[in-house]
């Protein structure tokens, strides 16, 4: 952990965000994601869950999950103030303990932390062996990527940065990952107030007809641990008798 007086608190999210979440655009995506993350944990288990950033309600992506526990951090709670983190730490040092989570979400948070790959080393390091990572990201090449460039802010209210689906699957396969899912969704226009409903016929045929347009993408990644297996040493052969004699050798 760095020394207290380098550290730099990372700069808080826009409280417009959680104005957005409430409109009809920003519950579109927030049922949609809830439909995904669902759908994802299905077949998770394990003692605890843990979700890396306010997104939303307080448990509303891991509230179906079916781990013993599930719980909430934040970075003092700032993303909300009406959805209190129920853990508050650093998201580049986590204060948890190694190797003692079974699944981890990160909704967006890649995207609005300032640092994304510190985020992902701890998340590797808090994750037990065979653990499950969901990431949730918006897609910078699509109509979303190019509403959040023109937007002064960033759009969503105080995003930082668009991460892709590829930069994302080689930052974790650097850190030992195995992708073991993947999902686009978000088939819909990134302004107006009357968006389709979740379930429109737009997001059922769009991942296979134009998976391209859409505007974001739900990873599933798997911790590998790669055991060890010995070498056993090669016995030296004794020497063949060959009609009562020992074969030559070449050695003096």
């Amino acid at each position: 952990m760095p020394p207290a007086s380098s550290f730099q608190p990372p700069p808080k999210p826009a409280p417009d965000l959680h104005a957005w979440l409430r409109t009809p655009l920003g519950q579109r995506v927030y049922a949609l994601e809830r439909r995904l993350a669902a759908e994802a944990l299905a077949q998770v288990f394990g003692w605890q869950m843990l979700q890396i950033g306010v997104w939303g309600d307080e448990d509303g992506l891991i509230g179906e999950g079916r781990t013993q526990r599930r719980c909430m951090l934040a970075w003092h709670g700032a993303h909300a103030s009406d959805a209190p983190a129920l853990i508050r730490s650093r998201t580049d040092a986590l204060a948890i303990a190694s190797d003692s989570v079974d699944a981890v979400m990160l909704p967006h948070t890649l995207e609005y932390e300032p640092e994304p790959h510190e985020i992902l080393r701890e998340v590797e390091r808090i994750l037990s062996g065979e653990g499950h990572l969901i990431v949730f990201g918006f897609r910078p090449l699509s109509l979303w990527g190019m509403r959040h460039g023109f937007a002064k802010q960033g759009f969503p209210p105080g995003l930082e940065r668009m991460i892709s689906e590829g930069r994302l699957r080689d930052w974790l396969k650097l850190l030992g990952f195995e992708v073991v899912d993947a999902r686009r969704y978000l088939f819909t226009r990134p302004w107006g107030t009357t968006p389709p409903a979740p379930h429109s016929v737009f997001e059922r045929i769009g991942p296979q007809i134009w998976p391209a347009f859409a505007g974001g993408y739900m990873v599933k990644a798997r911790k590998r641990v790669y055991a060890l297996t010995p070498i056993r040493p090669r016995w030296r052969l004794r020497p063949k008798v060959v009609g009562g004699l020992i074969e030559p050798t070449t050695h003096g």
